[in-house]
């Protein structure tokens, strides 16, 4: 932990106030403030009164006048003002240990962290969550937070997340429930393991605690499995059992709460060969980010940029690059585009996994150094688009450590890179 002050941000209530570097922060309106939560929660009012260490040991207490929510300007060590939580578990689904060997290694660290959870979105198992930041959660209201839920079922939470210990997450989840905080869960359906009648359990056990929201995605398997659980992929028939059951709970809480609680991916319903749910079906695309309702946003911003062109110029040729669970999807969007406007001249091309296995086919587990190897066999390319979600955060790095311009090098072509919305397509498609 340290609260010791590194840099002041120009012109912030708390360089106006004449702090220093090299302070320490030791208490907020007479809350002690151990990390970066504390800091922003008690640092939230108009008015706060800090208790500050100075460099020779003596203690200084100060007040600041500020906007309400505005940042006092103060930075620490590291984000967190304290280390990271790394994550105790060895779930039989982890991604991480499915990688291979050799890549950077920041894509082997697995953090667990609730004050991320609620700062930045990461999803959490409650397993190393201590009562006292059990207690703040709820005392201070910290919502919403992200969590992996998995299955209700005690023992066998505690063996899919291979810890003996984890039932406790179980109670910390009841106990966020009963006081009102917003979670967002999301179930790894792994076949054999919590799906059909575990699913029922898990789904019914969410309903009666009316937990916020849970997403329901396929598990993802790599080539990368041994000496792990035995796993298989989510094929046609179960990804239609998982939608059945889903939407069984899903009409229950519609009628009961007025929300569907329950939504499942995208994947689901394209390995289930059934068409995607329209807008209503999302309530706001709340589980977004755990590609619930991806396409059908993707398809409806599309549709809305396009009501906007009266005209539209004639773009250079271009080759939509993406995974091969989207292809058949992107194919559509582009045929709507070129209906209405015939002069676009575009191709979808879906790229094969081989770097983490076939079964993995989703665009933003690609890398760069398959797309390279496929796209070269389907010149002429033009402009080559591709997803914002293949690289890595506010980076141009893909997961092979393979860049943009490196991978436009190796196609000896333009690589661009669209943003997330179907407003963003529609740019990139007409050059906008």
């Amino acid at each position: 932990m340290s609260t010791i002050i590194t840099s002041i941000d120009p012109g912030s209530p708390a360089m106006r106030a004449g702090l220093q570097p090299g302070q320490q922060l030791l208490s907020i309106n007479g809350h002690a403030v151990v990390d970066v939560l504390d800091y922003r929660f008690y640092g939230y009012d108009p008015v706060s009164h800090l208790s500050l260490k100075n460099k020779d040991g003596s203690t200084q207490k100060l007040t600041i006048h500020k906007a309400e929510g505005e940042d006092l300007g103060l930075n620490f060590d590291s984000y967190l003002m304290d280390e990271m939580r790394s994550c105790a578990n060895h779930c039989i689904f982890c991604f991480v240990d499915q990688m291979p060997p050799g890549m950077r290694q920041t894509l082997y660290f697995k953090d667990d962290d609730a004050r991320l959870s609620f700062l930045q979105g990461n999803y959490i198992t409650l397993t190393n969550l201590t009562e006292r930041e059990a207690q703040r959660i709820i005392d201070l209201r910290i919502s919403p937070i992200n969590v992996s839920v998995h299955t209700t079922d005690p023992q066998l939470h505690c063996t899919m997340l291979g810890n003996k210990n984890a039932v406790r997450s179980l109670d910390y989840i009841r106990a966020f429930c009963k006081a009102g905080i917003v979670m967002n869960g999301q179930i790894v359906v792994c076949p054999g393991w919590n799906d059909g009648d575990q699913l029922r359990r898990t789904l019914r056990d969410l309903t009666e605690m009316e937990f916020s929201s849970c997403s329901l995605v396929p598990v993802g398997i790599t080539k990368y499995r041994k000496g792990l659980a035995k796993l298989r992929p989510v094929d046609a028939r179960c990804a239609g059992e998982i939608l059945d059951i889903a939407d069984q709970f899903g009409q229950e809480n519609l009628r009961r709460f007025g929300t569907r609680r329950f939504f499942c991916a995208d994947e689901l319903f394209l390995r289930a060969g059934r068409e995607l749910p329209g807008e209503d079906y999302y309530e706001g695309y709340r589980q977004l980010e755990n590609g619930v309702g991806m396409l059908r946003s993707l398809e409806g911003d599309l549709l809305r940029a396009l009501d906007l062109m009266d005209e539209a110029p004639v773009p250079s040729p271009f080759t939509i690059a993406t995974g091969r669970a989207a292809e058949g999807f992107m194919g559509h969007l582009l045929t709507l585009v070129q209906q209405r406007f015939p002069q676009v001249q575009g191709k979808v091309v879906g790229i094969d996994n081989d770097f983490f296995g076939h079964t993995i086919d989703v665009a933003g587990l690609l890398t760069g150094q398959d797309l390279a190897a496929q796209l070269q066999a389907c010149k002429p390319l033009g402009r080559v688009l591709i997803p914002l979600h293949m690289l890595r955060h506010q980076e141009d790095v893909f997961l092979d450590d393979w860049t943009v311009p490196q991978l436009s090098q190796a196609l000896n072509a333009p690589v661009q890179v669209v943003g997330i919305d179907g407003f963003d397509l529609c740019d990139a498609i007409f050059g906008l």
